[in-house]
């Protein structure tokens, strides 16, 4: 069986699998988004990271999943990058939302949906996708991600809506203050990433209603924005996939029901699903 190396990055991390004679090495490194870094920063967290905990077994066949390769011009300097560095190999780069399908679908037809760091869907028709809700960024748009949340977390916090004991469990979690977080969101580099890392906030102080509002607000936004444009939500499942989507399952399953939806599959992350499409 030939080596091979199967990549899924989000913006935030990316999980990599070695499968090399049945034994599989799971590696993580920092996440890839060609909105965010240039070539040679790719290149770099691949070299650093990534080649030397398997620089003894080199892969032959390359599949990649990232955010960010919708976009052919991101697709094809990810692909480059990685036939830079394993030379002769057979590369296969695809965007992270067909990885989500075919982790959470395989073969079958469904609603694939991530809600991590950022937030994206489709209908995939087992072997495609066929419909795919606009993804606007998060400044625009990704709505349910951990971006999206944060924004609202933070909105809460600097308008001075939260009540008095959840402004000073965030002042005290966080001691920051309005000028180092609009520096933070405007002038520094991966503003999404910062704004995801308030999910944290909500995931410590469930059950207060405030909390509860900002989830279901978000989730809520997604549904409206994405899910409901899909003619197939109401005969198919809608599956998650994601850490914000996985850390918040109860919220999804109580929107489904009371949408009248049926709940597909809610998991963390791909990879497991995608060495099960491989067929590794």
């Amino acid at each position: 069986m030939p080596v091979k190396l199967i990549g899924d990055s989000g913006s935030t991390k990316a999980e990599w699998c070695l499968l090399d004679a049945g034994k599989k090495k799971k590696i993580i490194t920092q996440g890839i988004s060609p909105y965010f870094l240039g070539q040679a920063q790719v290149q770099a967290i691949i070299e650093n990271e990534l080649l030397p905990k398997i620089k003894n077994s080199m892969p032959v066949e390359i599949y990649y999943y990232g955010t960010g390769c919708s976009n052919p011009a991101n697709r094809l300097m990810i692909k480059k990058v990685l036939e830079r560095i394993f030379t002769g190999a057979m590369v296969e780069v695809e965007n992270d939302l067909l990885g989500a399908a075919r982790a959470l679908c395989g073969t079958q037809k469904g609603i694939a949906c991530i809600l991590g760091t950022g937030s994206n869907s489709c209908y995939y028709n087992g072997k495609k996708i066929i419909k795919n809700s606009p993804g606007l960024g998060f400044i625009l748009g990704d709505e349910g991600s951990g971006a999206h949340l944060g924004i609202k977390t933070l909105q809460y916090y600097l308008y001075n809506t939260f009540d008095p004991d959840l402004m000073e469990r965030f002042a005290a979690k966080y001691n920051t203050s309005a000028p180092e977080i609009l520096e933070s969101v405007y002038k520094k580099p991966l503003p999404n990433r910062y704004l995801a890392k308030y999910v944290q906030f909500l995931v410590e102080n469930r059950g207060h209603y405030m909390v509860e509002n900002i989830i279901e607000d978000s989730f809520n936004d997604f549904f409206f924005n994405h899910v409901y444009k899909y003619k197939e939500s109401w005969s198919m499942p809608i599956n998650f996939i994601g850490s914000v989507a996985y850390g918040f399952r109860d919220v999804l399953k109580d929107l489904c029901q009371s949408y009248e939806l049926q709940l597909g599959k809610v998991i963390k992350n791909p990879m497991d699903g995608l060495l099960q499409y491989h067929a590794v």
